[in-house]
């Protein structure tokens, strides 16, 4: 309290920003009413200020004479601190739901209309109105690595516990493979071992005859990283087979090239299937042969071309597809290494991918300082 009493500056009334009834902010009491003034719009109600009294001002028993309101409009409110504490602020009130989507679409019906009024002028036809439909598809979650039980309508590829093929059945890796394994983790630093993932996978298939989910998890524990992680990589590379398959894996590439090359890759695919007796994704009944179809495997000078196992056998023709699946099953029952198997490779006789008609350059020794001159 200023020590004369009432401050000079204080006024004796002051301007008060009021809203109607409507806007009124929910937490704040209507100011009493008074004369109101409109100044640009903003509706002002001025109120008595009290009587600052203090025993130690002499001039505050003095009587003063009334203050009527001045005809001129009252000062603009400035953002001086006396201000701020007299005025009373509302803050402006958010818009109701419906409100704000009819805000929103107005600019879109404004121009919707407009486009209809001016083709109607333009050629007197009714409007269409055009719109981008918008559709909501439920989120289908993907199903692949889901291990235990599953839905019905689970795609194939998902893991489905079985006999031969559950979390509960043992593996380990063998003293051998052991020492592979320590050799591969020498590649990595300690912190990226997880990088050797993709090769212990493979240890783990030569050794269980398929990747399984034993494998999965004890590849998981050895490299210590989780075990989904492990089934992202062995379910995304084909490479990698999660059910069992024959002691000959046939996998017959049926691209473009293989297609187009020599007899074509469906009358290979034929001949497999009627000599064995199976169709693309199934196995024999004896265990022996699994046959698949795959995209191309990188031979196409050769084309076409079949693997099986780890081995490229190319340049095929249906009699030699046959006679090669027919020697291959007179090894599994052999004894001893009576059955002769083709080498892998062209079947045709020819030395990898060179020219069918034999050598066709170089026949001489080449030309250069070493031909010409004898002192070297």
């Amino acid at each position: 309290m200023y020590a004369g009493g009432r401050p000079p500056f204080w006024p004796d009334e002051y301007p008060v920003i009021t809203r109607a009834p409507n806007q009124r902010h929910p937490f704040c009491k209507q100011p009493p009413p008074g004369p109101r003034k409109a100044i640009d719009g903003v509706s002002l109600t001025f109120r008595k200020v009290a009587s600052i009294q203090s025993p130690t001002d002499p001039l505050s028993s003095r009587p003063r004479p009334p203050v009527r309101p001045s005809p001129s409009p009252p000062p603009q409110l400035t953002s001086h601190p006396r201000d701020r504490v007299l005025r009373h602020e509302f803050p402006p009130l958010p818009k109701p739901p419906d409100k704000q989507m009819a805000s929103k679409m107005t600019p879109f019906l404004l121009r919707a209309s407009l486009r209809t009024a001016a083709s109607r002028a333009a050629g007197g036809r009714r409007a269409v109105f055009q719109a981008r439909a918008m559709s909501v598809t439920a989120c289908r979650p993907s199903d692949t690595l889901q291990v235990g039980r599953t839905r019905a309508r689970a795609r194939s590829s998902q893991h489905r516990n079985s006999a031969n093929n559950n979390p509960d059945i043992p593996f380990k890796f063998n003293q051998q493979n052991e020492t592979i394994i320590a050799e591969i983790l020498k590649r990595y630093p300690e912190q990226y071992k997880k990088a050797a993932v993709m090769p212990l996978l493979d240890l783990g298939q030569r050794q269980h005859g398929f990747t399984s989910i034993s494998v999965m998890n004890e590849v998981a524990r050895l490299l210590e990283m989780p075990p989904m992680r492990v089934y992202e990589v062995a379910s995304f590379y084909t490479m990698y087979n999660r059910t069992p398959v024959g002691k000959f894996f046939v996998q017959a590439c049926t691209t473009t090239p293989c297609q187009l090359g020599g007899c074509g890759s469906d009358a290979i695919v034929k001949a497999i299937t009627s000599h064995l007796g199976i169709k693309q994704g199934e196995t024999t009944a004896d265990g022996l042969f699994t046959f698949i179809e795959v995209e191309c495997l990188g031979a196409c000078v050769n084309a076409p071309m079949i693997q099986i196992n780890d081995d490229y056998y190319e340049d095929l023709t249906p009699e030699t597809t046959v006679a090669l699946l027919t020697a291959l099953k007179e090894s599994a029952a052999a004894v001893g290494s009576s059955a002769k198997v083709p080498a892998p490779g062209p079947l045709t006789g020819r030395q990898t991918c060179e020219n069918s008609n034999g050598q066709t350059n170089l026949l001489d020794e080449p030309w250069g300082v070493e031909k010409t001159r004898s002192d070297l």
